[in-house]
């Protein structure tokens, strides 16, 4: 090195300069544009079919997360004033009006909704939750945003890279896990469950017989598996970027067809996926749509402005965090013995997408060890359709009704046992007992180690 030479940045310089870099803010705006005009759309679709109430309202117990048991619903009338509110924010969000708060309150208040009850887990809750809360550190209110008028100092034209990687980074971790999620037995050597619910739809017109085919159903699970592995590299590639996209949406346009009751997931993931396009294919696409030059002039005039920057130190720790979360907590399930899909331990917030079929039935045995009286319990009555099927499948849900009977019975002055006679069929597996029914449940914790008392899977015949 001679003398006239400067130290090298470091790795760490380096890569913060490259993170700082300026970008065409378009796509990010477009970005927010789609997720609140979303996010109303499926607010409004949540009401009109009567899911606040039939969800939320007329049960008379919900089933409570790990840490969560203090959570419970609103009244009915506060239940149906929050998704107005969740509604109105969606539109501040399109609107880019009070971004920063509106979105900070719409990650709260969609999030409250989303750990209400465990019955009602679905994958893309939990991604709209986790994009909602990266979404407050993103600078998406710059471009196309009603804030960006009432405050010419926010508007900009440029944003720095960090931001589009960090969307990129959040939507390829839900198709890779769901793709390393699908490298199981049952998936990729029997086709299941796609084989099950392939053959359920084969009213279907002209494609319904080869639905009813085991090799379609294997061919299928193959495909899923290879698409959630690869897309998000693929789309990456300016050259395999526009194929990509296509499978994108012929992926999720069939999953969407043949799968209605995934609601709207393969909408979510088709706009998702748009991030991973050139930053400025908004502005070049309303160009060519509003027949108008694209302001090159313009952007060239923005990309000679001080030059953006990396995120400070708060916030890259933030951004750290939250992306570590996002890493353990789909690998979490390799800590726990046995057949996850079937124990479903370390199974939700892991993007374990579409793997299991389970229909089950539980009955309750109690005891009164005073009087030696025993009786059973069917909890069906109590809890609405929904609970009553995700419970007769799910051995943490299934250990909380037992000690809701347990609570229930000491409030008469009954110190019970409870035992639970759990049957679950699974991934076309005959029905099998799911949880040991010596086990007294009243006097177990739910915890985040192994439940012991969680028998093991059947094998397949």
């Amino acid at each position: 090195m001679t003398a006239t030479e400067g130290p090298r940045p470091g790795a760490l310089e380096a890569l913060r300069a490259r993170l700082g870099r300026p970008i065409d803010a378009a796509s990010l705006a477009a970005f927010r544009v789609l997720f609140g005009l979303l996010m109303l759309g499926s607010t409004i679709r949540f009401a009109a079919r009567g899911w606040i109430d039939a969800l939320y309202v007329a049960p008379e117990l919900h089933f409570h997360y790990w840490g969560l048991g203090w959570v419970e619903p609103l009244s009915a009338l506060g239940m149906r004033a929050l998704f107005v509110g969740l509604g109105g924010l969606s539109i501040l969000i399109a609107l880019g009006l009070f971004y920063r708060p509106a979105i900070a309150l719409f990650f709260v208040l969609f999030t409250y909704v989303e750990v209400l009850d465990k019955a009602v887990y679905l994958n893309h809750y939990y991604f709209i939750s986790a994009l909602s809360l990266l979404m407050i550190a993103l600078p998406l209110e710059r471009g196309w945003s009603l804030d960006a008028r009432r405050r010419p100092a926010l508007r900009a034209a440029i944003a720095p890279t960090w931001a589009l990687w960090a969307l990129r980074l959040q939507v390829g971790l839900v198709y890779f896990f769901a793709g390393v999620a699908k490298l199981r037995v049952d998936w990729l050597l029997h086709g299941q469950p796609l084989r099950l619910w392939l053959a359920a739809r084969d009213e279907l017109p002209i494609v319904g017989p080869l639905l009813r085919l085991p090799e379609t159903a294997l061919a299928m699970s193959w495909a899923g598996a290879l698409f959630d592995l690869t897309v998000p590299f693929l789309l990456l590639g300016r050259r395999t970027r526009p194929f990509a996209y296509a499978a994108v949406l012929i992926f999720h346009g069939l999953t969407g067809l043949l799968f209605p009751e995934i609601g709207v997931f393969p909408w979510v993931m088709s706009c998702a996926a748009l991030v991973f396009f050139d930053p400025a294919w908004p502005r070049r696409l309303w160009a060519r749509v509003a027949g108008r030059g694209s302001g090159g002039a313009r952007m060239a005039e923005a990309f000679a402005a001080p030059p953006t920057r990396a995120p400070g130190p708060l916030l890259t720790a933030a951004l750290a965090l939250f992306f570590a979360l996002q890493l353990a907590l789909p690998l979490r399930r390799l800590a726990y013995p046995g057949e996850t899909a079937w124990t479903e331990e370390g199974f939700r917030f892991a993007w374990q997408v579409m793997l299991v079929e389970k229909t089950g039935m539980v009955t309750f045995r109690v005891r009164d060890p005073a009087s030696g009286r025993e009786w059973l319990v069917d909890p069906e009555p109590r809890l609405s359709a929904m609970q009553a099927k995700q419970m007769a499948f799910q051995p943490d849900m299934i250990l909380e009704m037992a000690q809701v009977i347990a609570r229930e019975e000491a409030a008469r002055g009954r110190a019970v046992e409870v035992r639970a006679d759990a049957f679950v069929a699974y991934n076309g597996r005959p029905n099998a007992r799911l949880i040991d029914p010596d086990v007294d449940l009243a006097r177990e914790r739910d915890t985040l180690a192994p439940k012991p008392w969680i028998l093991p899977a059947p094998p397949r015949r």
